[in-house]
């Protein structure tokens, strides 16, 4: 690029500006190549209801470094951007804006309409994500961005349903399920979150139709209404004679059997269990075993129906506290205890889940889940960190049933049709014209649409084209990486594995990276409530992308939760900063006064400090290379950071300062060659996490055999540089006499711009290391002359001193301080010591202050006249010592 880099470091100057280059580029276009390994990633689909979010941000940046380590390591790199239709959240949404803009609900609109108005509002605002997206930098291959109900998709989807159905891994049936009463739909057990609320148990009579009686505990007494039976234990001793007899409900007065089950736990309670199959999974479990009747008596708006009698229309928790207080006056109620009540909620809007029966789809997942539970035990399959192996397994190994039937509008719909003559079920992807069993015209397609997540379990390869067997599904399947939050390894992480192994016959991916959640400094989730959320897009318009990217990279680690701190965004600020300064200084002697370019060509010859930073760029290619191979980004974000800061723009480009400006032309060819080629490294080995600052400093560098653009260089190899001499050896020892020179300087309180004159005291070899390296302590230690010593009876009397490897370096105190100026000093110091002295023996004269005040306060100001006449006599002494050499 023409022209001069920028004076100061402004990111919102380029970046939007970078992205569109790259963009248009196809730089991020990926295209089958049998020459290159492919290198797939699938993105986690963020939901089209959605605004870019710290948890976004976090997974995206770490797909992205992955993403463009690999595409300049020459893979051919898909990685694969969409988005998801999000049944429930989407559905809510639209029906809430409907409802509040024209007073109406979705039922008054219909579902053709209702849809009409989603799709219209998904054009709206579905987008609006992806462009968000694009803010953080990320290299997907947007000309092959997909959306989870796009037709594609959909046809997958449909084929996929249809498949499982005729396996028989797919069945409808009337079973409990979970069921949500403010987004008025069912929801799989991932969906739901369980935690222990405070709550009570209840102790209730129930009569005996013969004589005698059972008390039962219950934490759900609204469902007493469903109540079909009361189960013992059949060891149980205590009820072993009512066993066959038969109860009455307590007001309700409906008889109800006494049976003998192995669900009830005699240890637990009265050791008696109400059983209410229609409303608890256990109790549906029980029912089945013993043919019982399955009574429902709450509805699916969570009020009570017409088997509640006077309570019928009642929301479900007012109806408890009414029918608690009927049962007490009635002389039902025993007693009451407090207790920690295990409660679900639905995962999108917080209502209390009610497990209700109902007709649903289900997918039977007991042998689906086996080929995915073996693929993570044989390695086909690897977790990252380890332990989110077992998190994986352990789910898959108790998996329940999947319910896959949701009451929604928006969504896939289930390619099920009901035939209105003979009851026919035709499962199909496309719509059928007749039955096949009467060939009646008269069908209906089931109402309900597919869990959100059943499409999502197909994304890896819904969207290189399967059902077809296309030149992408075959050259970029199965992906390579899934970067993932720990919160949906159940959601999706197990789900993907047991489609791609039963659709595809191989893992959907080889890895699984699990990183943790982004808190806020405290380590509190983020929130709406708490009001810590922080917007990632705020933070991109006031300290540019790619600090936020460095920030996030520099405190992950795989499985663990990332504190957002804003000191570590300011320090990633100040990181792209002093890139952006080191970059103009290099920058700036590559050119003669006209501006044009010097030569750079390979060094004739090379110094100490040449070979050291050459084999430390090396060095640090290796490790990174390695780190990231480990998916250790953090550890490699840290290494190109001390390199870049520590190494490079601390010491190499100080060390070449002088060379520079000398007059040796080979000389400062030499230095041009290697400040180029390093800074090169650096922002190819930076261009993975801080890809706009490392790409505009790029275009600014001279052409070689370069790429115009870094996203398509190439990795840096690393190697080629020998030390045979031990220059690097003899440059750190250098830097360790620079380092003890400073803090000799900071600890006399000396300006950094004053020469020092240094004696040296050391070993043989260390004597010729620090002689050869002498310019250097010259010039960026600030030395006015080095005088190596011999012997002890060199060194000044009055002196302080550092210790490196080998050798003592003293500097004389007349050289440290400016006599008269601490002089000075002291005597202010003096008069504060005694004015303080003064007023303390005073007060402790008083015969008031001392009679008067409590013990501890007299003691207190005793102590504080000891210290403050000790630090007089040593200010004292100090002055007596200067005085002779001012």
């Amino acid at each position: 690029m023409s022209g001069e880099l920028a004076k100061t470091y402004k990111p919102g100057d380029f970046e939007d500006r970078i992205y569109r280059t790259w963009e248009e580029s196809g730089s991020f276009h990926a295209e089958t190549d049998e020459r290159k390994r492919s290198f797939t990633i699938v993105m986690p689909p963020p939901n089209i209801t959605g605004r870019l979010h710290m948890g976004h941000a976090l997974d995206q940046t770490l797909q992205d470094v992955l993403a463009r380590w690999r595409r300049m390591q020459g893979r051919a790199v898909l990685w694969l951007p969409g988005t998801d239709h999000a049944s429930i959240a989407t559905e809510l949404k639209v029906a809430g804006e409907i409802r509040e803009k024209e007073g109406k609900s979705k039922e008054d609109l219909g579902r053709e309409e209702f849809l009409k108005r989603a799709w219209e509002w998904k054009g709206l605002y579905g987008g609006k994500i992806a462009e968000q997206m694009r803010k953080l930098g990320n290299s997907c291959d947007w000309r092959r961005e997909r959306f989870t109900m796009d037709e594609g998709c959909s046809r997958a989807v449909k084929e996929f349903f249809v498949r499982l159905y005729k396996k028989g891994y797919i069945y409808r049936g009337n079973r409990i399920i979970n069921w949500c009463p403010g987004c008025m739909t069912s929801l799989s057990d991932v969906e739901v979150e369980h935690e222990d609320v405070n709550g009570k148990y209840w102790y209730f009579r129930y009569l005996g139709v013969g004589g005698g009686d059972i008390v039962v505990a219950t934490s759900r007494p609204e469902t007493m209404f469903g109540d079909v039976a009361v189960a013992v234990h059949p060891d149980d001793v205590r009820y072993k004679r009512l066993i066959g007899a038969k109860v009455e409900l307590p007001v309700i007065g409906r008889e109800i059997p006494v049976i003998a089950d192995v669900y009830p736990d005699p240890d637990k309670g009265t050791g008696a269990v109400k059983i209410t199959p229609a409303h608890d999974a256990n109790d549906f479990a029980v029912g089945e075993r013993h043919n019982l009747e399955k009574i429902s008596c709450i509805g699916r708006d969570g009020k009570m129906n017409n088997l509640a009698g006077k309570y019928a229309g009642m929301d479900r928790f007012e109806c408890r506290k009414a029918w608690v207080r009927e049962l007490e006056d009635a002389g039902f109620l025993v007693k009451t205890e407090k207790r920690a009540i295990p409660a679900g909620t639905c995962y999108r809007c917080g209502a209390v889940v009610e497990p209700l029966l109902s007709d649903q789809w289900f997918v039977s997942m007991s042998e689906l889940a086996k080929p995915a539970a073996e693929a993570a035990r044989s390695r086909k399959i690897v977790h990252t960190p380890e332990r989110f192996e077992k998190v994986y397994l352990r789910w898959l190994d108790e998996i329940k049933d999947w319910c896959v039937s949701r009451q929604l509008w928006w969504g896939h719909r289930i390619p099920a049709y009901y035939c209105g003559v003979c009851g026919e079920i035709i499962v199909s992807a496309e719509e059928p014209d007749a039955c096949p069993a009467c060939g009646s015209a008269k069908l209906r397609q089931d109402e309900d649409v597919l869990d959100t997540w059943f499409s999502s379990a197909i994304w890896p390869f819904s969207t290189l084209g399967w059902p077809e067997e296309t030149a992408d599904l075959k050259y970029f399947y199965p992906t390579d990486v899934l970067v993932t939050g720990y919160d949906i390894i159940f959601f999706w992480v197990a789900r993907m594995a047991f489609s791609g192994l039963e659709v595809m016959k191989d893992v959907p991916f080889r890895h699984v990276y699990v990183h943790g959640l982004v808190r806020d400094a405290e380590g509190r989730k983020m929130s709406k409530s708490l009001g810590n959320g922080v917007d990632p897009l705020e933070i991109i318009n006031n300290y540019g992308a790619d600090a936020l990217r460095f920030t996030l990279l520099s405190g992950v680690t795989p499985g663990n939760d990332v504190r957002f701190q804003t000191e570590k965004l300011e320090a990633s600020r100040n990181f792209a900063n002093k890139l952006w300064n080191a970059s103009r200084f290099v920058i700036m002697n590559l050119k003669d006064e006209n501006g044009a370019f010097l030569p750079v060509a390979a060094a004739a010859r090379l110094r100490g400090e040449d070979v050291w930073i050459l084999s430390k760029a090396d060095e640090t290619v290796r490790e990174i290379t390695a780190n990231m191979e480990a998916f250790e980004l953090s550890l490699a974000a840290r290494k190109i950071y001390e390199l870049t800061w520590n190494e490079y723009c601390d010491w190499y480009i100080e060390f070449v300062k002088s060379r520079l400006y000398g007059t040796d032309e080979e000389d400062k060819q030499s230095a041009r060659h290697v400040l180029l080629r390093v800074l090169r490294d650096i922002l190819r080995l930076l261009h993975p996490f801080m890809p706009y600052i490392t790409e505009e400093i790029w275009s600014f560098l001279p052409r070689g055999e370069e790429e115009a653009l870094l996203i398509n260089e190439s990795w840096p190899a690393g190697g080629g540089i020998s030390d045979d001499g031990g220059a690097a050896r003899k440059i750190e020892l250098a830097m360790e006499a620079i380092r003890g020179i400073r803090n000799l300087r900071a600890e006399a309180g000396t300006a950094p711009s004053k020469k020092l004159r240094a004696v040296i005291l050391a070993a043989p070899g260390a004597r010729r290391d620090l002689e050869a390296e002498s310019e250097h302590l010259k010039n960026v230690a600030r030395l006015s002359e080095i005088v190596f010593a011999s012997g002890r009876e060199e060194i000044p009397e009055d002196a302080m001193s550092a210790v490196v490897a080998g050798a003592e370096i003293f500097i004389p105190m007349d050289e440290l301080l400016d006599y008269e100026a601490e002089f000075e000093r002291l005597s202010r110091e003096r008069q504060r010591l005694e004015s303080e002295t003064a007023r303390i023996s005073a007060k402790l004269s008083n015969a008031g202050f001392t009679g008067n005040a409590p013990e501890a306060v007299v003691a207190a100001e005793r102590e504080k006249l000891l210290k403050y006449e000790d630090m007089l006599a040593k200010v004292t002494a100090r002055l007596g010592a200067l005085a002779d050499k001012r």
